[in-house]
């Protein structure tokens, strides 16, 4: 019996044994298994990745968004800076997901974003000019249009360029800028005020009146809401040519999407206008009611050059005042050279005043 017990005993440690070892070795399986079933640094946060892929996608080739549906592309390119700010939010997401191939693909976007506008973070004014011009919308509901005269005089332009000029503030802004400037002309809601004689001055034709009864209308009533005018600047280096407009608003319906109609059919008429100019010298100032990165804006774009873009320091946000996100009010140029491009403090209107200096 003593001999029967401890075999009994003997054989129960040894199953005992055999079954410490296969739940080690099974044990060891799962873990193994668990670990290798476990995504990886490149397999973590696809989605991330994907997203920072057509990022940068929709970055490099907005020209291509197709623009019949609601104006999508002209909307993309008019918010297309902004569209950088969504590079940190997703960078902050795959070092949280400590995914590789989410970090590797927001080089797509960074990439774009800086061919596109790293160019504007650096300052690229230089010191003196010839010729010093600014333009402002100085806003219908302006409350102080005769202090916002008296601001723009202060700022020493030459040639100062005003839109959204009402019946009711244009002799205010006579008034105020008569002194600081001699000579100036004023076509429907737009004006140019020069320390410099003007010449052939006249109305340009940016279809705002545009339908069937267009042309059954007096001359005097179109007069009445003109929105652009050319005139000519006897400069000390020789004629300049200088187009003041104010094209049409851009709106975000419901039903329509991007709405910009009426500002696009006066971009291209005033494309035409500029590319039908004899002078070599031009300059543009105006609120376009859009950014340069808008497709509508080819035409203008193909014939001259934004003075933010060459001589400016930042992105020059012009709008609204009080929190600009876009630069809609430009100044540009042909056959002459941009020192510099800044803003001037804000005035009563819901726009930024913008300036440049010029040399030949």
């Amino acid at each position: 019996m003593v001999q029967v017990d401890a075999v009994e005993q003997t054989g129960q440690e040894g199953a005992g044994r055999r079954d410490d070892g296969s739940g080690i070795w099974r044990a060891g399986v799962r873990r193994a298994i668990r670990i290798g079933s476990r995504p990886g640094p490149w397999k973590r946060g696809l989605v991330l990745a994907a997203s920072a892929l057509l990022l940068g996608l929709l970055m490099l080739l907005h020209a291509e968004i197709p623009n019949r549906i609601g104006g999508f592309g002209s909307l993309v390119e008019t918010c297309l800076p902004w569209f950088g700010l969504f590079i940190p939010v997703l960078l902050a997401g795959a070092l949280w997901r400590r995914s590789a191939s989410a970090v590797v693909a927001l080089l797509l976007p960074v990439v774009a974003w800086l061919n596109l506008f790293g160019g504007l973070l650096m300052d690229k004014s230089q010191s003196g000019s010839d010729l010093t011009v600014v333009s402002h919308n100085v806003g219908a509901d302006n409350p102080d249009p005769a202090g916002t005269a008296r601001d723009l005089a202060a700022a020493g332009a030459d040639v100062l360029a005003l839109e959204e000029i009402t019946p009711q503030a244009k002799p205010l802004y006579e008034k105020a800028l008569a002194e600081a400037y001699p000579h100036h002309t004023v076509q429907g809601t737009v004006g140019l005020w020069s320390k410099l004689p003007l010449s052939d001055t006249r109305p340009v034709d940016i279809e705002m009146d545009y339908g069937p009864l267009a042309d059954t209308k007096p001359v005097d009533v179109k007069m009445a809401y003109n929105r652009a005018l050319r005139t000519t600047v006897a400069t000390d280096q020789g004629p300049l040519a200088v187009y003041v407009a104010h094209l049409g608003s851009v709106r975000v319906l419901p039903r329509n999407g991007f709405w910009t109609d009426s500002r696009d059919r006066g971009a291209q008429a005033l494309a035409k206008a500029i590319a039908a100019e004899h002078n070599e010298r031009v300059v543009l100032l105006g609120d376009l009611n859009g950014t340069m990165d808008d497709r509508a804006f080819a035409g203008i774009t193909s014939r001259l050059r934004s003075a933010q873009d060459a001589a400016g320091d930042g992105f020059g946000f012009s709008w609204p005042a009080k929190f600009p996100v876009a630069r809609i009010d430009q100044i540009l140029v042909r056959g002459v050279e941009p020192e510099s491009s800044w803003l001037l403090p804000a005035t009563g209107s819901d726009h930024r005043p913008v300036a440049a200096g010029i040399s030949w």
